[in-house]
């Protein structure tokens, strides 16, 4: 009787610990998969038009930013990928008034990009993945292309929702919503995230995080002798869940060098309050700003699609989107346990 019992007990704790093995590994697979969908070829073929000199150098509210808009509209309407509940288009319009109330620039209207993968288990818990759309236009008669800022994270974003939405589409969809939000008037001030900061379509108190990508398809000085690096700046400021997600995803799948250079508040350039995560971070929501740093062609009109090294914009844009996996797919919410004042 003694036998049998042990029998049957060690019977039951092979089978238990082969489900949760087969569990685990679905996990794991699961998200190797749908990393594996962001496609090289397909980053260079969006980011080769969006920054053509086609597009004028995207300034904000420009006729050239307007065409690269209906270009990422386009491919989410390909793709299945639908505008949030509670908009009636693709487009969060920002009125001029609004660009140029802080000092008169004299920018036309412009509109915020926005698309929506909803959540299966948590839909009114907002994962915000942003990245800006507009540049600096044409000065001089040259074009500002403005291929790694931020047309790197404006394909990357595109790559990511297609992620998703793949995964949505095989019963693997997020647990959280993600909102895919291209945000316009960046280079005059941050002006597009900080419109949707105070028009938000989603309750601030129900955004659980921001992941913003803003120039992530080259290397700088410092790295000269690889591009397997990104700079992470801000993960640690508002909670250790969302630091300790950067690191272990990292290490799980991409392997990239992290460098948190840029992540000291003493740090002159203050990266940290320049790009559009830090209307959200501004809230008390936890955000990370993932960065490949500056180059010679910063803001020049040698910004050109032909610089790319889409080997690093590939493997940058796997790792925002397992960190944004992870943050949608997580049973708890991240816990704001820091302040970054």
């Amino acid at each position: 009787m003694l036998k049998k019992t042990l029998f049957s007990l060690a019977l039951i704790a092979l089978l238990t610990s082969c489900s949760l093995s087969k569990s685990s590994n679905k996990m794991t697979v699961d998200l190797n998969a749908y990393l594996n969908t962001i496609s090289i070829e397909r980053l260079r073929s969006n980011l080769t038009y969006i920054a053509s000199d086609e597009m004028e150098g995207r300034e904000t509210g420009s006729e050239g930013q307007k065409k690269a808009g209906q270009y990422i509209i386009d491919f989410y309407k390909k793709n299945g990928i639908p505008f949030p509940k509670g908009a009636d288009s693709y487009y969060q319009k920002v009125p001029a008034a609004f660009l140029n109330a802080k000092r008169n620039e004299n920018l036309p209207d412009s509109e915020n990009i926005w698309a929506f993968i909803e959540g299966s288990e948590k839909p009114e818990e907002i994962v915000v993945l942003s990245a800006h759309y507009d540049h600096v236009g044409v000065k001089n008669g040259e074009v500002y292309n403005g291929a790694d800022d931020d047309g790197s994270g404006t394909v990357a974003l595109m790559e990511m929702a297609a992620a998703f939405q793949k995964a949505k589409n095989e019963g693997n969809g997020p647990k959280r919503s993600v909102l895919i939000l291209h945000v316009t008037g960046e280079e005059h001030g941050l002006h597009g995230s900080r419109y949707y900061s105070e028009n938000r379509l989603f309750p601030l108190k129900n955004t659980v995080a921001d992941v913003n990508i803003d120039m992530i398809g080259r290397r700088d000085d410092f790295h000269k002798e690889s591009n397997n690096y990104v700079y992470v700046i801000g993960s640690d400021y508002l909670s250790t869940d969302l630091y300790n997600i950067c690191e272990s995803v990292n290490k799980a799948y991409i392997n990239l060098t992290i460098d948190y250079k840029y992540n000291d508040k003493n740090d002159p350039n203050r990266f940290y309050y320049r790009s559009d995560h830090y209307n959200f971070a501004k809230h008390n929501i936890p955000s990370v700003f993932l960065f490949n740093g500056t180059h010679a062609d910063y803001h020049k009109p040698g910004d050109d699609v032909s610089k790319i090294e889409f080997d690093a914009l590939t493997k940058r844009t796997q790792y925002a989107f397992a960190i944004a996996w992870e943050i949608a797919n997580r049973d708890k919410r991240l816990v704001v346990d820091k302040s970054d004042k």
